[in-house]
């Protein structure tokens, strides 16, 4: 089932983690929106600079470290997405409990592994 996800923190360098779950996520069927610093486009994925309000969003993968989420924090929250995905480096106490607060689901885990593991 294709969970249509948000790759935050999306970058145009193909060394990357976020550039290659932008890849594997197409690769495994999912629609990907990408919201990143730099305009460009990533495999057919647009990446946006500005906070756009994506429609049901199912999953939110981070790749910004816990003091560049703060300016999105009540971004992911609108966004109401089902799950909120912190990869490694991206683990973030004081946005878990906003999370929490919201009734959103958030997983401490890598989602390269995820998808690879057929877990996601």
């Amino acid at each position: 089932m294709s969970k249509k996800t948000l790759v935050l923190g999306a970058s145009l360098n193909p060394e990357r983690y976020s550039y290659k779950a932008i890849k594997m996520l197409q690769d495994k069927a999912h629609e990907v929106n990408a919201l990143g610093l730099k305009p460009g486009e990533v495999f057919g994925t647009t990446i946006d600079v500005q906070q756009r309000p994506y429609l049901d969003i199912h999953t939110v993968t981070l790749y910004l470290n816990p003091k560049r989420q703060e300016a999105f924090y009540s971004y992911v929250l609108q966004l109401n997405p089902k799950r909120v995905i912190f990869n490694p480096g991206t683990e973030n106490p004081d946005f878990f409990k906003l999370l929490e607060r919201q009734n959103i689901a958030y997983e401490i885990a890598c989602t390269l592994v995820l998808l690879s593991t057929d877990q996601y």
